[in-house]
């Protein structure tokens, strides 16, 4: 039983090395069509939804309720952390959007998941 949590842990090391490969790939809006006319709010409601479905950030809340065994604090944490990173875009977006580096952005989430990773893996292989 013990060997089959740590081959999970190290999976979530595994899957969180990925995520900084995969951050470092930004993403696009081609092929994206415009809105209809059923308003902005139906329009960013659905198309939000639609481009979280199998997103970075849910894949990583998969990943940590992997590796940790209380999930209402993995999702508590994933809800907590999506609401403080996405209130000050939805608030600022616009006045910041041409000014903040987003390469060094990328660069720094994709360290961040890296050194998860290790942590997962060196974790695993010390059991």
């Amino acid at each position: 039983m013990q060997h089959l949590v740590m081959l999970q842990v190290a999976q979530v090391g595994v899957s969180m090395i990925a995520m900084a490969l995969w951050v470092l790939k930004p993403d696009s809006l081609d092929g994206a069509s415009p809105a209809n006319r059923r308003g902005a709010f139906l329009a960013t409601l659905i198309v939000f939804f639609i481009a979280e479905i199998g997103d970075k950030t849910q894949i990583a809340t998969v990943a940590l309720a992997a590796g940790y065994s209380s999930l209402t604090a993995v999702v508590g944490g994933t809800t907590y952390g999506m609401l403080l990173a996405n209130a000050p875009v939805v608030f600022l977006g616009k006045a910041f959007a041409t000014r903040l580096p987003l390469m060094a952005i990328h660069y720094g989430a994709s360290c961040l998941f890296a050194v998860l990773g290790a942590v997962f893996i060196i974790r695993a292989l010390m059991h």
